[in-house]
This record gives C-alpha cells, structure tokens and sequence, in this order.
C-alpha cells in the first residue's frame, strides 16, 4: 500500500513539473496572440523581429515538449497542432491574420528548441 501511495505521489509531481511549463508556456504564446497590434514601425526590422520571436516562442515551447513527452515524432506533430491551433485563434483577433506561413516557421522553431533540448541532455 505505502508503495502505491509513493508511486502515485511521484506521477502527479510529474506531472506538474513536467506538464505545468508546456500549459504556462502555451498560455504565455496564446497571449501574445492575443495582442491586436504588434508591429513596431520599423519597416523590414518589424518583419525580422516578429518571425524571430515566432522561431524563440515555438523553440521553447519544442524543448519543453520533447521534455514532457520524450518521443521526438509526438512532440513535433503536438507542437504544430499547437501552432495551427495559434493561427486559427490570431485570425478571430483584430489586427491579426492567420498564416500557414508561420505554422511553418514555428515548426522550425519547434524542431530547433527538440534540438536543443537533445543537446543539452546529452552533456
């Protein structure tokens, strides 16, 4: 019994420490996208800068999947579901539009952060 309580203990501490980031870190994204206006007037810069933070929010949030679910395929297609799901919500926001051209480039970001995260594992 004593055995039982420890391990289920130990699966519900999983859980937060290691699903607790995915869930903040897709509400963080969500409320970028949430933002009417992002643009900063600075002609292509504002490009540049708003498909970068694209590359680093989706980075992030590949590492912390790869971490969660620890099979590269799944959390890829996850994180693109994700991405996909992002999109349609940007198109309900004023100012916004959806973009399958983003959904690309954050599964860039998504394989760039699984990289990372391998890398730093492996040390």
């Amino acid at each position: 019994m004593a055995g039982d309580y420890h391990r289920a203990a130990m699966a519900r501490s999983r859980v937060l420490t290691v699903w607790l980031p995915v869930v903040a870190w897709a509400a963080v994204i969500f409320a970028f996208s949430s933002v009417p206006h992002l643009g900063t007037g600075l002609g292509t810069w504002d490009t540049v800068l708003r498909k970068g933070a694209h590359v680093t929010e989706y980075a992030i949030l590949g590492a912390l999947l790869y971490r969660a679910v620890g099979r590269e395929a799944t959390a890829l297609a996850a994180g693109i579901a994700y991405a996909a799901t992002d999109e349609l919500h940007q198109f309900f926001v004023r100012g916004r539009h959806a973009s399958p051209v983003d959904v690309a480039i954050d599964a860039v970001g998504l394989a760039f952060g699984m990289l990372v995260w391998l890398r730093v594992r492996e040390r």
